[in-house]
């Protein structure tokens, strides 16, 4: 065979081979295609791994610190629900927070300290719930410009307020309570027997003050305007405890103020504090044949403690603020902002909507619960009970006749209101 001859022979054999190695190897990968995948044996975190690796990248951290206990049914649970609320509404973002942020359960340590630690964590907000932790709170955000940061409660964010700073990476998000506290004086004042109500107080400054007279001003309207009683008749006495909850050895005993209360006469405690032993005391002396009731406070599920006592409790709903608050941070709209908000008065226990709520209790008679509904629908026409006449407690002029208050006058009350019985300051 000559040399021409063979070298076209062995072309036509080499191609040949790699056509039908062609052909063999996208039969194997078809073949393959078709049937299902089996996987070696590997262990189940290894192949977790890489997906929590992404998700961790993509995740909104944020983070709360709570100056009390995540499930004390008050101030707390209603921060902790909040979280729960916005991991369910805003898809990647998680929740981790630190609680009893105070300095009797972690003495020495700052509310600050602890956000860092929350940031070390992943954390891109921190949440400070509490106005103790306000000197913490803006020492943060100033320390830390790309974390966002929302201290509820404050003012530091607000231009016309008293304490201004401006902080681009900081909102103030604080819910009129106002309203709250006055439906819950208007519900104590159509219950009461004895026209004596108590009011449980946590420490004294200018938001609880302010909240305590706005239930004095609800009960006060309630038990002339609705129940037709003479105002002289009506005693409110408010006595604080030092904090918003019970620290042994440092305040005093929130369930003996409510006893001493209880004993005195007064048949209906309204709490200020962050915890529910007004309800559980009320509960005791009603087993015991008297007849009280107690209103507590922050919590939406509070009145599960003691049902068959409770009249109603003003309750905070943070989820949609928050919610608005952080998928601005998500969306980088954020802005730095003063917030004080008011009930949705379309519904005002609308989850999604309202800032402000009042559950209604198991211990609130039929025909009070429709007077508490009309006092609700009051409130939602205009009805303004900061209005004037009003004096503060020693005597002052607070309001003139037909003076409206303005929301500075409101939020920085100097004192309690005339008519109130119980301090006005730590300092008396």
């Amino acid at each position: 065979m000559s040399t021409k001859k063979f070298f076209k022979v062995f072309v036509s054999l080499l191609v040949a081979s790699l056509l039908l190695a062609a052909c063999g190897s996208a039969a194997t990968e078809e073949a393959a295609a078709a049937e299902p995948a089996v996987e070696e044996a590997t262990p189940a975190e290894e192949v977790a791994e890489p997906a929590a690796e992404e998700a961790a990248s993509t995740d909104f951290v944020f983070g709360i610190l709570m100056v009390g206990v995540y499930n004390n049914k008050g101030w707390d649970q209603a921060h902790y629900d909040a979280g729960l609320y916005i991991e369910d509404q805003i898809p990647g973002t998680s929740m981790i927070y630190i609680d009893k942020v105070n300095t009797a359960d972690r003495p020495g340590t700052t509310a600050a300290q602890l956000a860092e630690e929350l940031v070390s964590k992943g954390a891109n907000l921190i949440i400070f719930n509490s106005d103790d932790m306000k000197d913490s709170a803006t020492e943060f955000a100033v320390n830390h410009p790309d974390v966002y940061v929302i201290y509820s409660t404050g003012d530091t964010e607000w231009v016309e307020g008293a304490n201004y700073q401006e902080l681009a990476n900081m909102k103030n998000i604080m819910g009129r309570m106002e309203y709250g506290k006055m439906i819950a004086g208007c519900t104590a004042a159509l219950t009461s027997e004895t026209g004596k109500i108590g009011f449980l107080g946590p420490l004294i400054n200018e938001e609880t003050r302010r909240l305590a007279a706005s239930a004095y001003l609800g009960a006060e309207y309630c038990w002339q305007n609705y129940a037709g009683k003479d105002p002289a008749d009506l005693t409110f006495e408010v006595n604080w405890i030092g904090f918003w909850f019970n620290i042994p050895g440092v305040t005093s005993d929130p369930s003996q103020v409510t006893d001493d209360f209880f004993n005195s006469g007064y048949d209906v405690v309204i709490s200020g504090i962050d915890t529910t032993e007004a309800l559980v005391e009320a509960k005791k002396f009603a087993d015991g044949g008297q007849t009280v009731y107690a209103i507590p406070y922050d919590y939406e599920g509070a009145c599960e403690q003691a049902p068959e006592v409770c009249l109603g409790v003003p309750y905070f709903n943070w989820g949609p603020s928050y919610k608005e608050a952080i998928q601005e941070a998500i969306d980088g709209t954020w802005t730095n902002s003063w917030e004080w908000l008011d009930p949705d008065w379309t519904d005002i226990n609308n989850k999604d909507t309202s800032m402000i709520g009042f559950k209604k209790g198991d211990a609130l008679s039929a025909e009070n619960s429709a007077t508490i509904d009309a006092f609700i629908a009051e409130l939602a026409g205009g009805l303004n009970l900061w209005t004037g006449p009003l004096n503060l407690q020693d005597g002052t002029e607070y309001l003139a006749d037909g003076e409206v208050a303005t929301d500075y006058q409101i939020w920085y009350l100097p004192q309690l209101l005339e008519g109130m019985i119980g301090l006005s300051s730590a300092a008396e």
